[in-house]
């Protein structure tokens, strides 16, 4: 990435719209707007210009435009936003307008939030939570990627950071200076006991849910012997035909995943295939074995065989199905009756299931840190209980360094280009 160049990119929805929004960074934004216009209005004022190609003069569309000087931007360099008529050929044409001005290139993915992060305007993890907010589709995710990109989990960090610091000033005093007298020396104890509590806290926040259960959708697994309704159920849950039904024991043969928001919670339903014993289809052994799996995996099982022989499982939900043939009704009055047909019991079950999943979830006024954040975090956590566990001076001063480079690496302080492109590559274009 050149930091030097001045980028542009569409940064509303792909055309044809009411709107298109063309954002243009860096060092030449300014002369770029008056190579379109002959003109810079007047900073954070929208103003009505008239946008003429550079090689001919023609007149390309007129635009509302807003200027913004940096570093106080969202990219922290001058930046403009020219809000063009929506149509294709415009936004093509202003697009082909501005490449041909010195100075100026299409943007890469994520090129103005990387930006962003190396001017200072926000930190990696509220790249990260600004990424997730761009493509939430439920209520909770939206929430916690809002705290995140808010801010919340950094704060919690530079305080982390902050105690890790003094820790090391304490115990750099007592390797340099004590023995000068200059100094009030500091029994080891006392720095280790702070090592430990600011460790709990970090593991506190290790033992939240992860932020994947969250976005990806918590796996919600329909089990039971053949013929037992999980297909039909499953299709009624998603509200469509996602799988076949037949009476013919065996139909599904492997795992069908259907993805779904309840009450703004992500969801991954997963019909398998009927379990029993006797089968001597090979393909069918094989699903079986994937259904097995399936149900270890599960975050919530919903288990339509008989009452009392599914697997043991924290968030087992027995389910009563076909509740309109009354042959099928016959567990106990704990189980959720439902029928696929007639629609019973159905808003209950996905009561049930939401509820129980937003107990596996972060709460929604609280952020959720991912795997990366995640393995900072145990790195500090493990060096902060090395600081706890040792008497030497030397090995807590190191080890307190370790805690620092991983709060560090957390935050962006330290970081390789490789971790960046990665982060950045998820954004699009005009982001």
């Amino acid at each position: 990435m050149k930091t030097a160049d001045t980028i542009f990119a569409l940064s509303s929805g792909a055309p044809p719209a009411a709107i298109a929004i063309m954002r243009i960074s860096g060092p030449a934004a300014f002369d770029i707007l008056r190579g379109l216009s002959g003109r810079v209005p007047s900073p954070r004022r929208a103003s009505l210009c008239s946008l003429y190609s550079p090689e001919t003069q023609e007149i390309l569309d007129q635009a509302l435009v807003l200027v913004f000087p940096g570093p106080d931007t969202a990219t922290g360099e001058d930046l403009v936003e020219l809000h063009l008529h929506g149509g294709r050929a415009v936004v093509r044409a202003v697009e082909n307008a501005i490449a041909s001005l010195p100075g100026a290139r299409r943007a890469e993915a994520g090129e103005f939030t990387r930006r962003a992060f190396a001017s200072g305007r926000m930190d990696l993890n509220e790249a990260e939570g600004l990424a997730d907010l761009l493509s939430a589709e439920t209520e909770w995710q939206r929430r916690a990627a809002a705290k995140m990109f808010g801010g919340a989990f950094s704060t919690a960090i530079e305080d982390y950071r902050q105690d890790v610091l003094q820790l090391s000033a304490r115990t750099e005093a007592e390797l340099d200076f004590s023995d000068e007298g200059d100094v009030e020396s500091q029994h080891n104890v006392a720095i280790t006991n702070i090592c430990e509590e600011l460790r709990q806290k970090m593991l506190q926040l290790l033992a939240s849910p992860p932020a994947e259960k969250l976005k990806d959708g918590l796996r919600v697994v329909l089990a039971g012997p053949p013929n037992s309704g999980k297909s039909t159920l499953l299709n009624a849950l998603v509200g469509r035909e996602a799988a076949i039904v037949s009476d013919i024991a065996g139909t599904t043969r492997d795992m069908i995943e259907v993805p779904a928001a309840v009450e703004g919670v992500a969801l991954l339903f997963t019909d398998t295939a009927g379990l029993r014993d006797d089968s001597a289809d090979v393909i069918e052994r094989i699903g079986i074995d994937r259904s097995h799996a399936a149900m270890q995996q599960a975050d919530i099982l919903l288990w339509l065989g008989a009452e009392g022989a599914g697997p043991t499982h924290a968030n087992l939900i027995e389910i009563a199905a076909k509740c309109d043939i009354i042959v099928n009704a016959e567990k106990s009055a704990d189980a959720i009756t439902v029928s696929a047909q007639t629609g019973a019991g159905i808003a209950e079950l996905l009561h049930l299931v939401a509820a129980r999943a937003k107990t596996l979830l972060p709460p929604p006024d609280q952020f959720a840190i991912n795997a990366r954040q995640r393995a900072y975090l145990e790195d500090a956590a493990t060096a902060l209980a090395a600081c706890s566990d040792s008497a030497d001076w030397l090995i807590i001063a190191e080890n307190l360094r370790q805690a620092r480079r991983a709060l560090d690496a957390l935050t962006g302080r330290a970081h390789t280009e490789d971790l960046l492109d990665t982060i950045f590559g998820k954004f699009c274009v005009g982001k």
